[in-house]
């Protein structure tokens, strides 16, 4: 027994046709509002990271500031420097762990000054902590900016703003501040 083949009218066919589009169309909407929110929790993740890194650096800083390992002018400096970082709003925050990296490198510029503290007991121990950590806040920061960089790029599509897909998320901003290391302190934490 053959059976014929049945014929859907032409507004049926049409309208299957439609579904499907819509639905092909919703799914990669669907798959790019998911791809911006793991970029900005990738973003929330990078911001925590350096926030670690720069209170981290601040702390063994302001450490070595109270010491009395280095001279009475650098220790006002670095400890001046370290706090104002540490109790900056978030608005002056990038502005205040630049004064910290300038304060580092008036302090630690010379191999003399980084020679002076890993002489003191304990001072070698706290001269590698403070060279890891001024090493890895620019490696924070730019994992952090890089993350910035890709949710922008695809916020700024038309899908994005059309569909609203960011949903009330802020838009993402880096964080740009001076982080090189005083040049004492890079040639002690490659050594």
């Amino acid at each position: 027994m053959v059976r014929a083949a049945v014929a859907l009218p032409p507004v049926t066919s049409t309208l299957i046709w439609i579904a499907v589009v819509l639905f092909a169309v919703g799914l990669y909407l669907s798959w790019t509002a998911g791809r911006l929110d793991r970029l900005h929790a990738r973003i929330d993740a990078s911001r925590a990271a350096l926030d670690a890194q720069l209170l981290r650096r601040a702390s063994v800083a302001q450490e070595l500031a109270t010491s009395g390992v280095l001279d009475p002018a650098a220790s006002i400096v670095l400890y001046e420097a370290t706090h104002a970082a540490r109790q900056a709003e978030e608005d002056h925050r990038e502005v205040a762990e630049s004064d910290l990296s300038q304060a580092l490198r008036a302090v630690f510029g010379e191999l003399d000054q980084v020679e002076a503290v890993r002489a003191a007991p304990g001072g070698e121990e706290a001269a590698l902590e403070l060279a890891a950590a001024v090493r890895r806040v620019p490696m924070a920061r730019r994992f952090h900016n890089d993350s910035v960089r890709a949710a922008r790029a695809l916020r700024r599509h038309r899908k994005v703003r059309w569909f609203r897909l960011a949903g009330h998320a802020p838009f993402p901003m880096a964080f740009e501040m001076d982080d090189e290391p005083p040049a004492a302190l890079a040639d002690r934490a490659t050594n």
